[in-house]
């Protein structure tokens, strides 16, 4: 039982950011596309394409962050000073965006364009202060009995700021095959322009974060390149180099549905392959899901806890997505 609360629990963590990475990844996305569309509204049916959902997916980055201080206290405790200031950036931008939701329809004309820039500015730094965020929980930190002592600027690296790049193409990426399933006629012609772009873009990133990875740790290196682990492994960038190319073919084939899943095939394989490298510790490199996990008791109950409510907000999320199904018309939507 102690050796299986805390991986269990570390999938249920798991599940939730990726859950939060994927839905909420779309829309900040289109808010990442928002400055380049051509209209004003073309951006109308762009925000009302998230509207009724957006607020929802932000569900999964509370579980995530209070199961982790709840389950993995020390990671917790361990990680959040690290990271203050990205976390911070992260925080406020998705304050920014939320309130350009709530305010853009509602401005008169001519202050309009400030709720685009709080909108299309705030989704961009949200996305970039989490791949920010990323990079440095990659790299590592400076811990010294199980507690962080390097400075506050320690997260600031090439590296995380090559992955906070990254995850903003991927946003995009993910926010544009939204708009093909989404929405048709002009619109749907502009996205369908951009994403094979887009998708080029994502593909260096992927390379080149991909590349730098293993040689940042030692034990993320060995996990990768030694024997058998190089043939056992190595179905992983095989198939995302399969999904990719499904990707662009779907594209160049006007398909509106699989691009968007082929996006989060992708996003689900790199994540697979951050879970390779990393697991089984929770602060990287350092300490494992079973020396920051909390008491078993604690487990326990908390895990009857999730047990309840997940499978409630799995069934309201994908409900929600059921309702809004569609096609965004011209005039429809939030007001």
């Amino acid at each position: 039982m102690e050796f299986w609360l805390p991986v269990i629990w570390s999938v249920v963590i798991a599940i939730a950011v990726i859950m939060y990475v994927v839905l909420d990844g779309f829309d900040l996305g289109i808010g990442i596309l928002f400055p380049f569309a051509e209209h004003d509204q073309d951006r109308d049916i762009m925000m009302n394409s998230v509207a009724p959902i957006w607020d929802g997916n932000e569900t999964w980055l509370v579980l995530g962050g209070g199961g982790l201080m709840a389950v993995f206290p020390v990671a917790y405790a361990t990680i959040l000073p690290a990271l203050y200031l990205p976390i911070i950036v992260m925080l406020l931008a998705l304050v920014f965006r939320g309130v350009a939701f709530e305010f853009r329809f509602k401005a008169a004309p001519r202050n309009r364009w400030w709720w685009n820039l709080a909108f299309a500015g705030g989704s961009t730094l949200a996305a970039f202060a989490q791949g920010v965020t990323l990079g440095a929980f990659i790299q590592g930190f400076q811990i010294q009995d199980n507690q962080f002592v390097g400075g506050p600027f320690d997260w600031l690296s090439a590296f995380a700021l090559l992955t906070g790049f990254g995850l903003v193409a991927g946003y995009a990426l993910l926010g544009a095959t939204w708009l093909i399933m989404k929405t048709e006629g002009a619109l749907q012609d502009w996205t369908y322009e951009r994403t094979v772009p887009l998708m080029s873009v994502v593909l260096l990133f992927v390379l080149a974060v991909s590349a730098w990875t293993p040689f940042l740790e030692n034990t993320i290196h060995q996990r990768w390149f030694s024997w058998p682990n190089i043939a056992l492994l190595s179905p992983v960038p095989i198939v995302t180099a399969l999904v990719l190319f499904q990707l662009w073919r779907a594209v160049n084939l006007r398909r509106e549905i699989q691009p968007f899943v082929l996006s989060i095939a992708l996003f689900l394989l790199c994540y697979l392959g951050l879970g390779i490298s990393l697991y089984p510790t929770v602060v990287p490199h350092t300490v494992t899901v079973w020396e920051a996990a909390s008491e078993t008791s604690s487990l326990i109950f908390m895990l009857v806890g999730v047990a309840i409510l997940l499978p409630i907000i799995l069934a309201y999320t994908a409900y929600t997505y059921w309702v809004f199904r569609g096609k965004v018309q011209p005039g429809e939507g939030y007001h």
